[in-house]
């Protein structure tokens, strides 16, 4: 007959090794994770505050300054500019204001996409001709942009 201290420890050491298994879930799903251009920035924030939550029930502790460096740090590749502006921020920042701080820059993104205004790069080829450069068949550049336009003779 099993007595109920070794039932209570064979019910630990079972529940402890599930435990330990969970806390490994966690973690992994707060490495793997990473940012989208396909997805909205917010909708992505709220899916990473949940891994936050997560890791928090499961009894880790996540400095403030380490969830926004991460954060930050998992932008997706158009915020690039914008990552690089946070990281050189010398004030630390909460997570909190982080968060404001991204929805007003999607927000931005978005008004300045609607108006036509985001940045797209142009690209020529460029042949010599008579000892000068200029791109080939061009005879004259239109540049626009916010309101602006100039006119470039070649």
């Amino acid at each position: 007959m099993v007595n109920a201290k070794a039932l209570w420890e064979s019910l630990e050491r079972k529940y402890k090794t599930e435990d330990a298994g969970s806390k490994k879930f966690v973690v992994g799903k707060f490495l793997d994770f990473k940012m989208v251009d396909s997805k909205t920035v917010i909708s992505q924030v709220q899916e990473f505050q949940l891994i936050l939550h997560d890791i928090h029930a499961e009894g880790m502790v996540l400095g403030e300054s380490f969830q926004v460096a991460a954060l930050i740090e998992k932008l997706p590749p158009t915020w690039k500019d914008f990552k690089n502006y946070l990281k050189h921020k010398r004030k630390e920042m909460k997570l909190e204001d982080l968060i404001v701080r991204l929805r007003i820059e999607e927000d931005n993104r978005q008004s300045e996409k609607k108006a036509g205004n985001y940045h797209q790069e142009a690209k020529a080829n460029v042949v010599e001709q008579d000892g000068y450069r200029r791109p080939f068949g061009i005879t004259s550049i239109v540049v626009t942009g916010k309101g602006n336009e100039i006119l470039i003779e070649l």
